[in-house]
């Protein structure tokens, strides 16, 4: 159980992560940054987080349970009950809408390598091969990484930068589902 003071100290943290996310580009925000705007000091917020890249897996991490709660008990076509093509594109679009949404959490705790780390990213993968074998396609170990590349934080970011909306994103990736897993 936690403490009463941890548990405050927590919610401050992420109270002040929220803003200063949102203020500037998270990959630029500090461990200073953070305890400063918590009203805590440095060795507190070092107890319970490494980096600020795990601050904002943290915040996001709720946004992710939320949607792999979705794709395990949802309606179709993201939840079970549809095609294996349906619930990719189905996946690809949630996905854009997390992205869009939550992008600098995105990018200040899922980019480069460190993406491959997380338990969200371990769900994603574990869902994305289920459809793939579901659909019966060959090698699909080798397909599953291929098929979250275009949901990489930064790409999603260099898309919209160079003028690409989400709806154009999204149909981008519905083709796609389609085209791997069939009709």
């Amino acid at each position: 159980m936690e403490r009463a003071d941890a548990a405050r100290n927590r919610a401050r943290v992420l109270d002040a992560a929220r803003r200063l996310f949102r203020e500037k580009d998270p990959r630029a925000v500090t461990m200073e940054d953070l305890a400063r705007a918590a009203g805590i000091g440095r060795a507190t917020l070092y107890r319970r987080y490494r980096d600020p890249a795990e601050v904002a897996l943290a915040l996001l991490d709720e946004h992710e349970r939320e949607l792999q709660e979705r794709l395990i008990r949802g309606e179709p076509p993201l939840g079970p009950g549809a095609s294996p093509a349906e619930r990719l594109a189905a996946f690809y679009a949630a996905m854009v809408e997390l992205l869009d949404e939550h992008l600098p959490l995105a990018l200040g705790g899922e980019t480069g390598a460190a993406r491959f780390r997380t338990g969200a990213y371990g769900f994603w993968s574990a869902h994305v091969r289920s459809l793939l074998v579901a659909a019966g396609t060959p090698g699909p170990d080798a397909l599953v990484d291929v098929l979250l590349a275009p949901l990489a934080p930064e790409l999603y970011q260099h898309q919209r930068d160079r003028g690409e909306d989400r709806a154009a994103i999204t149909a981008a990736l519905d083709r796609l589902a389609r085209a791997m897993l069939g009709p």
